[in-house]
């Protein structure tokens, strides 16, 4: 029997953490390993700007319809100008080609798709360490991974210079996976002057660039947490982005993502795309068109848009200002290390620098629950459970 012959597949550790949450009987438990924004009253909220954007579609929508493969173009558009802007010269001149894919896991899986046709013995590198899944993405597409160094455990920061003389060695033709900003898992970016060395460095080796960019707006704002896509832009490289809506909309449960594509020439971006739709159509055939739509109505209604941007920066706030006092809260305990990285670092998470063991304790004995590498998700810190993690955190230390 086929069945009963396979073996259970790994489970995945994140989610098995969730659950691990989930059967805790303790009340005064914390979840820092989910990997999505929660607000101070541990609720993923729907955003009001979405709210009202659903209640549009609910009155006005004729249709349920199949999409085009590649989603709408409205849709398409609001991509490409969150990306670049739409007076970008990628974006004016038909450089770029955009596609509605089911989440920025479903843009990275297409991307990997259409490039390992065109690139059969390219090996594609990602960074040391990464988000958990990239690997195993790429790898179902056929590519075979190497890594890069990223992150310095001694510095708590970035390794630039291992980072640099790798990459600089990577073959002509390769691909090279980058986090655009609030990189997964360490909340360590590269400065703009260090992502202006790295957009030459790609010039020069000539290799291609792969950015996942799944937290636009949680770093800086939307426009500076672009920034590094245009640097490539300015030296005419070609380059392809798999964007998520899941957490600048709060979009989780809709799946909402997209890939899209730069080329040197419009003739040239719009044969690549075609290929691009050809991946999809055997791939899931066409997107499903909720979640889109509430984008697309957000970022074609200047109101809402406005309301989005404020709410995406309350967001992001709230997140820095976590980081602060979870610094400050280590520091007040007396604990004997600096904690100061933290609050340097962008976006959802942090490389805490908790060892597996103490890792271990906080869930064994506290019921707060971490990655093993150490990773906290920063916005499953709450007004009521900062004290008690930092009261936690100090005791472990010690």
């Amino acid at each position: 029997m086929l069945f009963d012959s396979i073996s259970p597949a790994p489970a995945d550790a994140i989610l098995g953490l969730t659950e691990a949450f989930k059967n805790d009987s303790n009340p005064n438990k914390i979840n820092l390993g989910v990997g999505v924004y929660m607000n101070d009253e541990g609720v993923t909220p729907i955003l009001s700007s979405v709210k009202k954007a659903e209640a549009r579609l609910l009155e006005e929508e004729l249709s349920k319809g199949y999409l085009p493969i590649s989603g709408s173009k409205g849709y398409a558009a609001g991509i490409q100008d969150l990306l670049l802007g739409n007076d970008h010269a990628l974006v004016t001149s038909g450089r770029i080609q955009s596609a509605h894919t089911p989440g920025g896991t479903g843009g990275l899986r297409v991307g990997g798709e259409f490039l390992k046709k065109f690139k059969p013995e390219a090996t594609l590198w990602v960074s040391n360490p990464t988000w958990a899944n990239h690997q195993g993405i790429f790898a179902a597409a056929g590519f075979p991974i190497q890594e890069y160094p990223y992150y310095d455990a001694a510095s708590m920061g970035l390794d630039f210079d291992g980072m640099m003389e790798a990459l600089s060695k990577v073959p002509s033709g390769d691909c090279v996976l980058l986090h655009v900003c609030c990189h997964n898992p360490t909340g360590v970016d590269p400065s703009s002057e260090q992502w202006s060395q790295i957009a030459d460095l790609a010039e020069k080796a000539g290799w291609f660039p792969f950015f996942d960019f799944a937290y636009q707006g949680f770093g800086e704002s939307v426009e500076a947490d672009r920034e590094p896509l245009k640097l490539f832009a300015e030296r005419g490289l070609e380059f392809v982005v798999a964007a998520s809506f899941s957490k600048n909309f709060g979009l989780y449960s809709e799946r909402t993502g997209s890939f899209s594509l730069v080329a040197g020439t419009p003739e040239a971006a719009e044969a690549a795309f075609s290929h691009v739709k050809t991946t999809i159509r055997v791939m899931y055939s066409n997107p499903p068109r909720h979640g889109g739509s509430l984008v697309e109505v957000v970022l074609s209604d200047a109101d809402l848009r406005r309301e989005w941007l404020g709410e995406l920066e309350e967001m992001r706030n709230r997140i820095h200002d976590l980081r602060t006092q979870l610094v400050e809260g280590l520091h007040q305990r007396g604990v004997d290390r600096d904690f100061s990285f933290i609050a340097r670092q962008k976006g959802m998470f942090s490389f805490s620098g908790l060892t597996k063991d103490q890792v271990n304790v906080l869930r064994d004995a506290y019921s707060i629950y971490v990655v093993g590498s150490g990773r906290i998700n920063v916005a499953g810190i709450r007004s009521a459970n900062l004290d008690p993690l930092c009261d936690a955190v100090a005791a472990v230390l010690r």
